[in-house]
């Protein structure tokens, strides 16, 4: 089965905790560089739906006009 894609809400949780993590400053270099790349993808899939939901909502104010 697929693994089921984060929403937006779930990465910014994901994110916080993350950048809440490296603040803290108690992190191994291994799981910080994981961390790096979890946070990289999870800002990614943020901008993918900001963007994804930004051309949803031109189209609908084109069609009112």
């Amino acid at each position: 089965m697929a693994k089921k894609e984060e929403t937006y809400n779930e990465a910014i949780e994901k994110l916080r905790k993350i950048v809440a993590e490296i603040e803290h400053g108690d992190l191994d270099v291994d799981i910080l560089s994981e961390k790096v790349k979890e946070a990289t993808r999870l800002i990614k899939l943020c901008k993918e739906k900001l963007y994804k939901v930004d051309e949803e909502v031109k189209k609908v104010l084109e069609e009112l006009e």
